[in-house]
Order: structure tokens, then sequence, then C-alpha cells
């Protein structure tokens, strides 16, 4: 680990972006900030800031206005600033109250040459609020009220009590209000972590957000800031958890501190000025890489995850494309990164559980390759990775179930660290608990319905699933709530959702999928939501469930039938008793009866149907491990909790 010491950052988010301010009655200034490192005045270069407001933009006879920024000389960062008035300008709404859009150029003048224009388009990389397209925005008028929160009992829940649910705003319910309308929803399927898809794009297109262009303003075309924190605040109410998925591996080309870094490079005679950030391109092309060796790199994210803790509150970040970072020199950037996070997140009481322990701030790298590296050597305290998702989608596919996919239910045996090396808020050594998440769907693939068969247009290059064939979907349903790890939706799931995603093209993420929410009622979603429903009830309520115990009986498992079987355990502690659970899976299209081995003898309940029975299905193994003939359905699973 890296020393484990809170760097206090360079960035000065005080100084940068833009910031409106009443003067008068009636009357406003605002100041801009943006940090140009290497691009000096006395190299005669100039930036100007053009301005205009929103309800004039597409008026053709209305130019922006124009104002000059001074180079701050001395300046580590190279600050440009200016505070001017914001006069108004007859015949336009300029001055007036009201959102104000604006954008910089940067323009050069060669020794006895004639003054250009270097970069035509920059967009501020620490807008606070930014309009759709590549506009940077301001709000003038009376400073609004401070945002009311109601969260200050709320604590983060703990890494194994963990249900995520991970959605695509637009897509789930068209803005943050309309995810904040759909929590009660997820809560009743045991949700209590929301993983939002990026929310800082602002494309006029659709678009995943996954090409970045700004990481301090949420998309107004989802509802703005005021919006993203009236649904943080409405999930904590509801002791749920949000953590933002944020994309620090590559940027749209747009991005300010590649753009004019890259314009500079290809203006004949300028000075040359290194990039204070970025170094080529990712190797997928997805986009400019931001170079992790970089402070100023470093620093600038940091600022990004401090701004999305203190000021909206969230719980922590899925960070997308670890596995292409987390190659030297770039990996000691990224664990910089989320070492520098988990000790600020330290000082916030939400995070904190008790004296003396870790923060349970929600860290989380898509880290395919290389999870359990990522886990072990950084503060990172979950990752994503497929394995459960590729195996189930194998099954579905028609290839008869195996050991691996027991194997996989349990991250121990996958060689998942159980914790990493972590320190509490007085800076004592601690183990902080870790755990990959599992998930059968993820924005990244198809519906799981898709590999189990597909029908429409035979013609359809991408056909959507077949949901008669919903029945197939259950056992990894039951597999996902018992498992060890955390648990994680993609949305629609849970009522067989059936988008095919293409494999590549634009098409992949520029078309809009947005859920049925009419498959919730249907002859085919209904059962489905009702069993997610009955399962997270039982994780909440089943210790053994989301202990960090478990063993597979591979000897009983899989003997001429397609059943899986598994025992999960959580030993007693203070003021809880000792909980059991035996899972039986039946992949098989036929019931399957056979001896089923209960780890201890006493009273055990099968509890998957037990709301539907009017007597409750028992049975009593009389010896430790002693075995009971059951009969699993089809296509279906048990969970058996010992009542006594």
């Amino acid at each position: 680990m890296l020393p484990r010491t809170e760097v206090l950052p360079m960035i000065d988010l005080s100084e940068v972006g833009a910031f409106p301010a009443v003067t008068g009655a009636n009357q406003f200034s605002v100041r801009f900030g943006i940090y140009l490192p290497g691009i000096h005045s006395s190299d005669q270069f100039e930036v100007i800031a053009r301005v205009i407001h929103s309800e004039d933009r597409f008026d053709p006879s209305i130019p922006p206005v124009n104002f000059s920024l001074a180079w701050q000389s001395g300046h580590p960062l190279d600050l440009w600033t200016v505070t001017v008035p914001l006069t108004p300008v007859a015949g336009t709404h300029i001055g007036l109250a009201g959102m104000h859009l604006y954008r910089y150029e940067l323009w050069w003048t060669p020794v006895g040459g004639t003054r250009q224009l270097v970069s035509p388009w920059i967009t501020d990389p620490f807008a606070r609020d930014a309009e759709i397209g590549n506009m940077a925005a301001f709000d003038v008028g009376p400073a609004p009220a401070p945002f009311a929160w109601a969260d200050n009992a709320y604590k983060t829940p703990e890494l194994d009590d963990l249900i995520v649910y991970e959605l695509q705003v637009e897509e789930f319910n068209d803005t943050f209000d309309g995810v904040t309308d759909r929590l009660v929803y997820l809560k009743s399927l045991g949700v209590n972590c929301v993983e939002l898809m990026p929310v800082t794009s602002m494309k006029l297109d659709f678009d995943w957000g996954y090409g970045p262009l700004y990481y301090f303003a949420p998309s107004m075309r989802f509802g703005g800031s005021v919006a993203l924190k009236r649904l943080i605040n409405a999930a904590h109410e509801q002791e749920m958890a949000v953590i933002l998925d944020v994309v620090y591996e590559h940027v749209d080309t747009l991005f300010p501190y590649y753009c004019v870094y890259n314009d500079l490079a290809n203006t004949t005679g300028a000075p040359k000025v290194a990039n204070p950030m970025m170094d080529g391109w990712n190797i997928y092309g997805f986009g400019p890489k931001p170079d992790f060796t970089i402070a100023f790199t470093q620093d600038y994210f940091l600022n990004a995850n401090q701004q999305w803790i203190d000021e909206y509150h969230v719980d922590g970040f899925r960070y997308d494309e670890v596995t292409d970072l987390y190659v030297p020199p770039m990996d000691a950037g990224y664990r910089t990164l989320v070492e520098q996070t988990y000790l600020h997140s330290l000082t916030v009481p939400r995070f904190q559980g008790g004296a003396g322990g870790y923060s349970r701030i929600i860290q989380c790298a898509e880290a395919l390759d290389s999870a359990q590296t990522v886990l072990a050597q950084t503060y990172t305290n979950s990752a994503w990775q497929n394995g459960l998702l590729y195996l189930a989608e194998a099954i579905a596919s028609g290839t008869p179930p195996a050991d691996s996919y027991a194997h996989q239910l349990d991250p121990s045996f996958m060689g998942y660290p159980a914790t990493t090396e972590a320190v509490d808020a007085a800076g004592n050594a601690i183990q902080m608990p870790v755990a990959p998440f599992q998930y059968l769907e993820s924005h990244d693939h198809s519906q799981l319905i898709v590999y189990v068969g597909t029908g429409g247009d035979a013609n359809d290059p991408t056909p959507e699933g077949d949901r008669s064939l919903f029945f197939k979907l259950q056992p990894h349903a039951i597999a996902l709530y018992t498992l060890q790890g955390i648990p994680m939706l993609w949305q629609g799931q849970e009522f067989a959702d059936n988008y095919n995603l293409p494999d590549s093209g634009l098409s992949r993420v520029h078309l809009q999928r947005d859920m049925h929410w009419e498959y919730f009622y249907d002859s085919y979603g209904s059962p489905l939501v009702s069993l997610y429903r009955r399962l997270g009830s039982l994780r909440r309520s089943v210790r053994a469930l989301r202990s960090r115990s478990s063993y597979y009986y591979w000897q009983q498992s899989l003997q001429g039938t397609e059943v899986i079987i598994y025992s999960r355990h959580a030993a007693a502690s203070g003021t809880d008793a000792e909980s059991w659970a035996l899972v039986l899976l039946n992949f098989g299209g036929t019931a399957s009866t056979g001896a089923a081995p209960f780890p201890v003898a006493g009273t055990w309940r099968e509890m998957v149907d037990d709301s539907f029975r009017a007597t409750p299905y028992e049975v009593a193994p009389v010896t430790d491990g002693g075995s009971v003939s059951v009969t699993v359905p089809s296509n279906y699973g048990q969970v058996w909790v010992k009542v006594a």
C-alpha cells in the first residue's frame, strides 16, 4: 500500500468554474476561472469567455458577449480568471435572470504575425452545470437556498449487506425524479444500493455516458443537480446507498485538456506546451486517455470524487475500465486515487460504522481480468467481474451446469481476498472487507433470456429474447440471492426484459432501450418479479445468506441430475443466533428427487415458496450431515433454513 496520509489537493474548486453573484437590485456579475497549465499571456496567448443567455442562443441576430480572462503569473496551475459585471444588453436577455451559457476560446499572436484562433470551442472542465450539447452554464438570479438534506442519521450499508441494482437513468424511468419514483419498487426486490450509469454526459444524442465531457456537472437532461440531490436524499431515507459509475480511464474528444493541447500542438509556430493530463488514446479506441502518472490528473479526479461525496452525498463509485488502467505505471495513480478518496471518506459520518472501524465507502473497480489483484493491492473494496455472467449465459445457451458454477458462488474458492489493508480515522492499520460484485446481467451484455432463446423476425440481427421461457431464469435468480459476494441486478432482469445487445457498432450505445415496465404485469414477468421479491426478503432476513461461509456438496451435486447443492452458514455473534441455510438449484427440465445433505440436525423449512403454503414444508434430520429425500421442481430451486 502507499503511505496513508491524506494529500492536500492542488486544485482549488473555489477558483475555477463560473460563479455568478448578485451585486445590487437586478444587477449581477460573474467570475470565471480555468486552469491552463503551461499557457501564459507572456507567450502572447489570450483566453476569451463567450457568454449568451439560453433564451438568445438560437437567435442569429444576437451574438455572444466576450470577456477577456487574465493570466495569473506565478500560479502553479496557470489560472486564467476575470470577474465582470453582467451588464444588460438591449434587445437581448444578457444580464437578466435565468440560465447563461458559456465557453472559452484560446487565441495566439505570433511575434510580428496575425492573431489567430487556436481552439474555437473550449467547454469548462470545472463547470458545475452544463446544457445539452457542449455548453457550460450558470444561473443568474438570487442565490438558491441550500438543499435541505434529511439524511443525518443515515449510514451507508455494510458491504456484505448490499444488494445492488444497476440502471441507466433515461432507460429506467427518464430522469432522476423518475428514479426517485421507483425507489420503493427497488426496495421490494431487497435492493439497498443503486448504481447509476454515468450521469454527467451532456451530448444531445442518447448515449451511455462513457465518453465523458464533464466531471462536475450532473446531466441537465436527467434533471440537473437539484434533482440528483433529491434522488440521493430520498434513497437515503429508504436506507439505500447510491453509487456513481465514473469514467476516468478515457474521455470525449471535446474534453478541454485533450482538445486545447491537441489544437496547440497542431498550430504552426506556437510554443510547445506539454499536455498536463492526457497521454494518447485508449487501446480500444474508446477515446483520449488520461495519464495517471501525472499529479494534475490524479488531483482532478480526486476533486471530482470529493465533490460527489461532499456536495451530493454519494456513497461511492464504480470505476469504469480499471483493467486497462491498472497497468504499470498507471496502476500507482489508480491506487493513489482510491486511497485518497478512502482517506477523505473517513471524515464523513455516514461511512463510519463505529470507533476504530473502516470506512464503508463503496469503491468498485470494473476489473474484469484482474479483480483479485486490484482488491488485494488497493483501497478498492469491491469489483465487477463477469465470472457468474459467463457461466449463466452458457447454461442458458444449453451447456449443462458444472462444478464451476458452484465454485463461482464462493469468492474465496475463486481466489478472492476476504480483506485488504486499510486504516481507521486515527490512522491505525486495520483490515477492511472486500468482495466481488456477482451478477447474471449487466449493461454490457444482452439480457440473459436472449441466451435461452429468441423469437420474432428471423431477419432481425438482434432478435429479442423469448420471454415465454422465463422459467429457465429462476434457478439463476435463486443462486444470485444466496451466493457469497455482492448480488447485482441489471435493470429489468427481474421481469425478464429481453433486449439483445449488439456486440459492436454505434447502435450498441446510441440506441435507447427503455425498460418494458408493461412486462411487470404480464404472465411471464409477474411470477419472476414475485420470486425476486421473496428472495430479496429472504436474503435480508437470513444472516447465513449474507455470510462469508459456504460449502459446496460436490459429491451429492450433478450426480445424473442438473442439481447443485451448497450450504450457507453464519456463526453466532453477539445477540445474533447461529444461522444455517441449504440451497438446491435445479437447472434441469424435469423435477429431481434425491437425498439432500443437511449440515446439522434440527428442523429445516423450505422458504422460497413458504408464503404460498398453508402448512410449512419442513424436514427434521436427526444427525448432523443427515440426508433427507426432497424433490426440487424443474428449472427452480429451494432454500432450506434451519428454524429450530
